[in-house]
């Protein structure tokens, strides 16, 4: 199994960071081969600069997450929606999310925007024809400990646990649709 963990904030210390590493490290213990992406580390310009989709981040991205059977995707949420570099990042790599199993990862600043996830689930069902895992991790900043320092990390055990099921339900889904391809 090959899955794609792509932590999208673009902030110092993100909590959507956190979560990215925490599930890469379930996955890893459950054998998957895990692509991590920080979003951090790339230059990408905004879908409608000319270019690009063809720059060298994208195309890396995008070679990634077509060899991925998963992607799980930990973003922040701005304003009630998961922030503009998450969407910014399917509109440049577009076709790779075409009929993959995809979970998602919201480090929020509180718990009334916890739907925010739900526009972007649901134009990757719509545009990839992506399978949107229904259990996704929805986290504030309750629920991390050294919150906003380099060793920030998951302190909540109920966060944890939806961390672990969102794990075992990628490889689970994105294993028994490979096993179909």
């Amino acid at each position: 199994m090959n899955v794609a963990v792509v932590s999208c904030s673009l902030r110092s210390t993100p909590r959507s960071y956190v979560l990215a590493c925490d599930v890469a490290d379930r996955l890893r213990e459950l054998g998957a081969e895990v692509a991590f992406h920080d979003l951090r580390e790339y230059d990408l310009d905004l879908r409608g600069t000319p270019g690009a989709p063809d720059s060298h981040g994208a195309n890396e991205i995008r070679a990634s997450l077509k060899q991925a059977n998963a992607i799980l995707v930990a973003a922040p949420v701005y304003n009630f929606d998961v922030n503009a570099a998450a969407k910014n990042l399917v509109e440049l790599t577009g076709g790779a999310w075409e009929d993959k199993v995809v979970g998602f990862l919201c480090a929020a600043g509180g718990r009334a925007s916890y739907m925010s996830v739900m526009g972007l689930a649901n134009s990757l069902m719509l545009d990839f024809r992506c399978i949107v895992i229904p259990r996704f991790v929805y986290a504030t900043g309750d629920d991390f400990e050294n919150d906003g320092t380099e060793e920030m990390r998951v302190g909540s055990a109920g966060i944890e646990e939806r961390i672990r099921e969102l794990a075992q339900a990628a490889m689970r889904i994105g294993g028994a649709l490979a096993s179909t391809a």
